[in-house]
């Protein structure tokens, strides 16, 4: 898979420092696979879910931190969205939360 927003990871990698290992573990593990689906991905990253928008949820750090990413899995192509912790995922709607360019 190819990661569109390579800046806004290593943004979220400053921001959190005690999720950045795992972060950073998440990404060059998902740079080294391809899906043709969510069915395949789930198969490799079992606790991930499926929202909207073909948005796909990950744990990180266990269940401490969540990923928001949108897959386009015809062109093996992934938008991170969204990084945070459990505590500020509740307060978004994963669904509909806009990308920030924070670069």
């Amino acid at each position: 898979m190819n990661l569109i927003s390579k800046p806004t990871l290593l943004y979220y990698v400053d921001k959190y420092p005690v999720a950045s290992t795992s972060l950073l573990v998440w990404y060059r593990d998902f740079l080294k696979v391809s899906f043709n689906n969510f069915n395949e991905l789930k198969s490799v990253y079992n606790n991930a879910s499926i929202v909207a928008n073909n948005r796909v949820i990950f744990n990180i750090k266990g269940n401490a931190f969540r990923l928001i990413v949108s897959i386009n899995f015809r062109k093996q192509d992934t938008y991170l969205i969204w990084f945070g912790t459990h505590k500020e995922y509740d307060k978004i709607d994963a669904a509909t939360i806009e990308y920030i360019d924070i670069i």
